[in-house]
């Protein structure tokens, strides 16, 4: 398995780049501004609400130790009452208007994170590493929507709560301020100290898990392999050793907050003695009654809930923060649509001129030229790791060549726009997809106002009628992972009837073949056949039965081709090539017999 170039990975959006994206999204919300002013004011108001209770509560020990007050203590109970009601109602109205619209915004994220993922280029997919596109579409935007959901309006209220308290207690007297002056600080430094260490941290975790991800899904996808070279023991492994790299950095994350808890336990500590200090201070000076002192030292003790909630929530918005920045890394740059290149209609015709290619180390293809003309079919065949499937993903454009040019009807391939390129090149390989609805929606995405009779004539002509009647209930069956789990083969002309529907002038199959076996192989290669016939096609052979029906079968070797023209040139060469059918068709004889 190889390793991925951790440079090429997508990168993590920086501060201003995360302001700039938010910005954004909140701009596509309807009326954004108006309603998060409107969720300001309610916060706030239900805060200030809040805090009035402790001041109504100290007035009722004003009037059980005597002294003088105001106000009889029915008017106290409504007033608390009314206070309690107005706070619980606003606050809630409030804390739904901020969920609301995080949750907006969000799902606008969420779209735009799947929009750009669809459409990168693939070759950009694979440099970055698949594990990491799926760990940003997948745990990291679940990780910011729980972190919005759960952080956002707790925020909002907590804030709200503190600076509703501060202006109340200067409202009692100026002595109390001096507790926020002197604590402020110590929170801020304990703040400081969290935040220079937590958001590596958490990168560091969420990029622990993007390699989790990446070796799960390079055993799952490569288990025949695995299999084939017993390498389960390793491949379990490297999954071990990638989770307990997740798990080692999540308790360093996590052991972060625990530093922030001691610190807010002493903070708690300093705060209280100094608002006992300081109303002592007061009564016995008789600036204040003990009730009013009381309700102060009330209203400080409740900042103790939205302060802790304040700091502690730091933990997940640092989380959130990080899968953020994760996530507008890839939203930010998204593919820029290529123009209409004025191309004229297509005609089918291939030229790889001078073509090289490299992964990063040696040449994956070196100076290759290939011509396709209209209506042709050239195989390519050669040992595991010629260069056959990257020529194909050159032709089709999921591949930028580093020198050389590939020409589709005159223009290179890079310069096509998406509607010029779909209506030239179609691609079918070895792994093919069943999308999860009916039949007929899984035809139609080639071809949406396609007819009944078109998607019917579409899978009889790629044989798959037989499997197609026993299906209960025609068209409309579920298939795919909610569905009728289809057969490889099944699964293969499905995707050749997609191919069909979608007619375009140029076939790349890539192994689209490889998976037929002895019992479809006839079928799948009929299908593969017609598939091809009065099609331009570069056809990367499996079966070498398939590759003697082209009109020219090149042999790759290293990078190279070594060998052209076509079955009977090649056989009475007798290089490469007559080797190659020399052993496959002895094995095939093999077979035969042992079926008999």
């Amino acid at each position: 398995m190889s390793q991925v170039d951790t440079g090429l990975r997508f990168p993590l959006a920086n501060l201003r780049q995360v302001r700039r994206e938010v910005a954004r999204q909140l701009g596509r919300v309807r009326y954004a501004k108006w309603w998060f002013a409107l969720a300001v004011v309610l916060l706030g108001l239900g805060s200030y609400a809040g805090v009035l209770v402790p001041q109504l509560m100290g007035q009722i020990v004003d009037l059980v130790t005597g002294a003088r007050t105001a106000k009889p203590m029915w008017r106290i109970c409504v007033e608390l009452v009314v206070l309690a009601v107005a706070a619980a109602a606003m606050g809630a109205a409030g804390y739904y208007l901020v969920s609301r619209l995080s949750e907006r915004v969000i799902a606008n994220l969420r779209q735009d994170m799947v929009g750009t993922a669809l459409g990168l280029p693939t070759h950009q997919v694979e440099d970055a590493g698949t594990g990491d596109l799926v760990s940003r579409s997948t745990d990291d935007v679940a990780e910011l929507s729980a972190a919005v959901s759960e952080t956002l309006p707790t925020l909002s209220t907590s804030l709200f709560s503190i600076v509703a308290t501060v202006i109340a207690l200067s409202t009692v007297d100026w002595h109390f301020m001096i507790i926020p002056v002197v604590v402020a600080p110590v929170y801020y430094l304990a703040s400081r100290i969290y935040l220079a260490r937590a958001p590596k941290r958490y990168a560091a975790e969420r990029a622990a898990m993007a390699e989790r991800a990446r070796r799960v899904l390079e055993a799952i996808r490569g288990r025949a392999t695995v299999r084939a070279f017993s390498m389960e023991e390793r491949m379990h492994i490297e999954i071990a050793n990638a989770s307990w790299s997740v798990v080692r950095k999540g308790i360093r994350a996590r052991t972060t907050m625990l530093v922030l808890n001691t610190w807010m336990l002493g903070i708690e500590l300093l705060m209280l003695g100094m608002a006992l200090s300081v109303g002592y201070y007061l009564v016995s000076t008789d600036a204040l009654t003990v009730g009013a002192v009381t309700g102060a030292v009330l209203m400080i003790i409740r900042t103790r809930g939205p302060m802790n909630m304040f700091m502690r929530v730091l933990d997940v918005v640092q989380s959130g923060y990080a899968s953020l920045a994760r996530i507008v890394g890839v939203v930010s740059d998204p593919p820029v649509p290529v123009p209409d290149s004025g191309v004229d209609a297509p005609r089918g015709r291939v030229e790889l001129r001078n073509v090289s290619f490299s992964y990063g180390g040696g040449w994956a293809v070196r100076q290759v030229n290939i011509m396709i003309n209209p209506g042709e079919t050239v195989a390519i065949v050669g040992a595991s790791g010629a260069g056959k499937t990257t020529v194909a993903a050159l032709l089709a454009g999921l591949r930028v060549p580093d020198e050389g040019v590939v020409l589709v009807d005159g223009y290179p391939v890079s310069e096509l726009s998406d509607r010029e390129r779909i209506a030239r090149i179609a691609t079918v390989s070895q792994e093919v997809h069943v999308f999860s609805g009916t039949l007929r929606q899984d035809l139609t995405l080639a071809k949406p106002d396609a007819t009944d009779a078109e998607l019917l004539s579409a899978l009889d002509r790629v044989h798959a009628q037989p499997w197609f009647d026993r299906l209960p209930s025609g068209l409309d069956t579920e298939v795919g992972a909610r569905g009728l789990q289809l057969e490889p083969v099944a699964a293969q002309q499905l995707a050749l009837a997609r191919l069909l529907l979608l007619d375009p002038a140029i076939v790349v199959m890539d192994e689209a073949t490889a998976e037929a076996g002895s019992a479809g192989a006839g079928a799948l290669e009929d299908a593969a056949d017609e598939v091809t016939r009065g099609r331009s096609a570069l056809v990367v052979a499996h079966r070498l039965d398939q590759a003697s029906r082209a009109d020219t079968i090149l042999v790759m070797d290293g990078g190279a081709v070594v060998e052209q023209g076509t079955h009977q040139e090649l056989l009475a060469l007798g290089g490469g090539y007559h080797r190659l059918w020399s052993a496959w068709s002895a094995g095939r004889r093999e077979l035969d017999a042992d079926s008999v």
